[in-house]
């Protein structure tokens, strides 16, 4: 079964594959293969991001990121979602909130990517766990939230002059991240600072 609660259209799953693989362009029926496919194909967005680092950063740019990461594989790769969605304890965004969201997102957080190398390590720590969850409990797209919120938090720390960060710590331990998201929702982001804070001390 899916990872998530949905509804809609894009709840469509590929024939063949038990529920378990999205409805795609490659014919792809198995989910290790899909996730070796989305793995390869995240590394090289990564490398095209990185070689052409931008200026500022936007809720469209964010959007092209993940049409050009799976623009192959889904056919509504880089459109916000038109389908509900939720985990255990966390109802994502409604889709018919999702653009004033965004909206709002990129006024607070992604407008301020040029005064990053201005911040402190504090303040940086928090901007980037507020950010992450705000980006988080948005959940603009039907797949690939979570990484395309990794290569966020990425650019703001390389713009801060940081290094991209580690996320083998947040990955070792999704009970907490996903009880820290949790306490997002209520406008608690200390648990989500202290994953961020130790992978940074890290570096």
């Amino acid at each position: 079964m899916s990872r998530y609660e949905v509804s809609g259209s894009e709840s469509e799953y590929q024939p063949g594959s038990e529920d378990k693989v999205l409805k795609n362009l490659a014919g792809i029926d198995d989910p290790a293969d899909m996730n070796i496919a989305e793995t390869e194909l995240l590394a090289a967005l990564y490398i095209q991001v990185f070689d052409t680092f931008p200026e500022t950063v936007d809720f469209k740019r964010i959007r092209h990121w993940h049409r050009a990461w799976l623009g192959n594989v889904y056919d509504w790769a880089g459109q916000y979602r038109t389908v509900d969605m939720s985990k255990p304890d966390i109802r994502f965004a409604s889709p018919l909130q999702i653009h004033r969201l965004a909206q709002a997102f990129e006024n607070q957080y992604l407008a301020r990517f040029a005064t990053l190398p201005e911040m402190g390590d504090e303040q940086l720590v928090s901007f980037l766990a507020e950010m992450h969850v705000e980006f988080i409990l948005i959940h603009p797209f039907r797949e690939g939230n979570g990484r395309i919120s990794r290569l966020l938090l990425d650019m703001m720390a390389v713009k801060a002059g940081a290094q991209p960060l580690d996320y083998s710590l947040w990955n070792e331990h999704k009970d907490y991240y996903f009880k820290a998201i949790q306490a997002g929702l209520e406008g608690d982001y200390r648990f989500v600072e202290r994953l961020v804070r130790d992978v940074l001390s890290a570096q």
